[in-house]
């Protein structure tokens, strides 16, 4: 769309080119008629030209070389080529651009680029150039301007060096949280436990070179703690010698991302980071999620981002940095970039055990009572994580633990206001974890002695005519469960033998109903080609599918209280068996990623 000066620019140098019988429109004309549009004008007159002495110009070469119409000639005044080309150039440069509206200095910018017409050559001579406009159009001032703006910054620069420091370090401190800053505010909780892993991290850190340690775990496993712990003890003093004057600085990639709107912003607020983390004495880096330091900043196809920018930092010793990401995003993401990856040392944090985890709470225990105004009895601690290890399954310990107990303070605190006994007991935790992983409260208990005592006779009231074998089923469970198996082979491996339509699926879909754990399903004539067994493991290095790990182990690792059905086994492949026998004799399945999927807590059911 035109606007309206433009619009009445155009019509006035049609209107004129009709009156002076001229028999073409030229750019000289639309030339002449520009440097009487305001827009035109103003950009002109910003790039030093002579405006008069262009219009003088200007009138003299279009009445000299213009041909004119006779009198009786009846044509209509046209416009050349060279004109349409210009208005169609301006279009697409302003609809490009994302803008909505043509103006006289869009019009003059596009004149440019008929660079065989009188009308540029003399805009060269006034020495405008193309450049001039472009850069008056967009920054509002022109590229002598710019350079003369950078040559008086530049010799600021040289002039005060201390103020930019001072400048550097506010900005700085705009991207990096100071860890050891919050720890002597007591914001940062206690780090219990994890010895060898901090162990391990003052070894690395204390390197001459390549001293970068990786975290890697799954989250909520405590990669983040373990870094504000290490914080914490620097503060304390409890860290040997060569890191008592550490410094951990946390950085914040989303405030170093947001806001740079030109190309060049992001890597000039990276190298201040980076130039300030080597000004000041013994200073540790910490990237939390640094797998988002790979391609951030980086332009559409281009390859130096964030991760290329401090390489040779990372090399040579003279950045430390600690990184925390998880095993997918390690192998899917920060695993690819292999010039960067041997540059950190690689430190797996495994899930904590269940023991860890408590004494993990008990550690915790008084920062959440402080918040809520409430007590935590030893047993409610080790109910929340019990209970959350068995029934919340798409989170890790100790994380889901602690949000457990922190939910059940607020419960208690928002039930009763004023309640006669502050203790939150086990009571508040069964039903937090009912209401979190959205089973009936019934189900919910520490205890399995009335679920397992009464196991016989529920099922037999669900499933009839079956009562010797559910009898032989309920009694293995039974024996299981007190303690008298083998600790590394799962509950029970069942064969379940009979005509179709007799109850087999049934009782396993009833018992794990009865036992409120999860029914994992998979029909066995989905397995018959041997390379079909991949699909539960996982594909192997190489193959389609291999990211995405395995069906079996990825259901198991998700569930690890289930019941696991294979129905109609003896349709599987024989290689399927070999799967089997592992699960069942050592109560463990490794997939094609390296871990290792627990079947300890599984009970084993096949059908035939």
């Amino acid at each position: 769309m035109l606007s309206k000066s433009l619009e009445e620019t155009l019509n006035t140098v049609f209107q004129r080119s009709r009156e002076a019988r001229f028999e073409f429109v030229t750019l000289e004309l639309l030339l002449l008629g520009l440097l009487e549009n305001d827009d035109a004008r103003i950009v002109l007159e910003n790039c030093g030209a002579n405006i008069s002495a262009l219009a003088l110009e200007l009138e003299q070469f279009t009445i000299r070389t213009i041909p004119r119409l006779a009198e009786d000639d009846p044509r209509e005044t046209q416009p050349t080529l060279g004109f349409q080309r210009v208005l169609q150039r301006a279009v697409m440069q302003v609809q490009s651009a994302g803008k909505q509206e043509v103006t006289g200095a869009h019009v003059l910018a596009a004149l440019y680029g008929e660079q065989d017409s009188h009308a540029v050559h003399l805009l060269h001579q006034q020495g405008v150039t193309r450049l001039d406009v472009i850069t008056f159009i967009s920054h509002g001032s022109t590229s002598a301007e710019t350079a003369d703006e950078q040559a008086e910054n530049g010799e600021r620069r040289s002039n005060s060096s201390k103020a930019s420091a001072t400048e550097d370090e506010n900005k700085f401190e705009n991207f990096a949280i100071n860890l050891n800053q919050l720890a002597k505010e007591g914001r940062i909780d206690p780090l219990i436990g994890r010895k060898l892993e901090l162990e391990r991290i003052i070894q690395i850190l204390c390197r001459r070179r390549k001293n970068n340690p990786l975290l890697v775990g799954e989250a909520g496993v405590g990669k983040t703690a373990i870094a504000e712990g290490l914080a914490r003890k620097i503060v304390e003093g409890d860290v040997p010698a060569p890191l008592k004057d550490a410094t951990i600085y946390s950085l914040d990639l989303g405030a170093l991302i947001a806001g740079t709107k030109y190309r060049g912003d992001f890597e000039k607020r990276l190298k201040i980071v980076l130039r300030e983390l080597k000004r000041r004495h013994n200073a540790i880096l910490f990237i939390d999620e640094i797998h988002t330091l790979i391609g951030a900043g980086a332009a559409s196809g281009g390859t130096m981002d964030a991760s290329n920018l401090i390489k040779p930092a990372l090399a040579n010793g003279s950045l430390r940095v600690i990184g925390s990401t998880t095993f997918a995003e390690f192998r899917g993401i920060f695993e690819k970039d292999a010039a960067l990856t041997r540059r950190f040392q690689k430190l797996d944090v495994p899930e904590p055990s269940e023991s860890e985890a408590v004494e993990i709470l008990k550690g915790l225990r008084e920062g959440y009572e402080k918040h809520h105004g409430v007590t935590y009895s030893d047993e409610a601690l080790e109910a929340a994580v019990r209970l959350s290890a068995r029934y919340i399954h798409d989170r890790h310990l100790p994380d889901k633990a602690i949000d457990v107990i922190d939910e059940a303070g607020a419960l208690h605190r928002l039930r009763d206001p004023a309640p006669e006994t502050n203790e939150v007991g086990l009571a508040d935790i069964e039903m937090v974890i009912a209401k979190i992983a959205r089973i009936p409260e019934r189900t919910v208990s520490t205890s399995d002695r009335e679920v397992l005592r009464n196991l016989d006779s529920n099922l037999k009231m669900v499933v009839f005519g079956q009562d010797e074998a559910i009898d032989q089923l309920c009694t293995a469970i039974k024996l299981a469960r007190s303690g008298l198996r083998s600790p590394d082979k799962p509950i029970g491996s069942f064969l379940f033998v009979g005509p179709t339509g007799v109850g087999k699926t049934e009782v396993s879909r009833q018992l794990a109903r009865l036992l409120g754990i999860e029914l994992v399903r998979f029909d066995m004539s989905e397995y018959m080609e041997r390379h079909s067994v991949s699909r539960l493991i996982g594909a192997p290095p190489g193959y389609v599918g291999f990211e995405e790990g395995g069906l079996l182990t990825e259901a198991i690792n998700k569930h690890p209280h289930a019941v696991l059905l294979l129905d109609e086994i003896e349709k599987a492949h024989p290689d399927l068996f070999n799967i089997l026998l592992q699960v069942m004799d050592n109560g463990a399945l490794t997939d094609t990623n390296g871990r290792k999927v627990d079947f300890r807590n599984v009970i084993l059911i096949m059908t035939s």
